[in-house]
Order: structure tokens, then sequence, then C-alpha cells
């Protein structure tokens, strides 16, 4: 009985243990999706005004005649 005690008190400190390591993990990779996320919008918004400034310099060209 004390065996039996002593090895399931062992896995429950292990699942403790890796319970802990994984939420360390999850807090992890969630404040690097949001970094990502960040880094996403940042350069969309950066597409966005190129797009904008290019499509202001085509409006000033003149059509070709034909």
């Amino acid at each position: 009985m004390e065996t039996e005690l002593a090895v399931l008190e062992q896995k429950l400190d292990d699942l403790v243990r890796h319970a802990a390591v994984l939420g360390e993990e999850n807090r992890s990779l969630r404040a690097h999706v949001e970094r990502l996320e960040a880094e996403n919008r940042r350069l969309t918004d950066k597409v966005d005004l190129a797009v904008h400034r290019i499509e202001t310099v085509l409006a000033l060209i003149p059509e070709e005649e034909t």
C-alpha cells in the first residue's frame, strides 16, 4: 500500500510539474502570437500605404492616346 501511494504521489508530482511547464509554454506562445499579429498589422499598414502611393502616382500619369 505504501509503495502504491508513493508511486501515485510521484505520478501526481510529475503531472503537476508537466502542467506547469505546459502553462508556461502556453503563455510564451500566446505572447509570441501577439507579437506576430502586431508585426502583421504593421506590415499590412505599410503595404496599404505603398498601394495608396502607387495608385496616386499612377493617377498622375497621363493616359496614352491611341
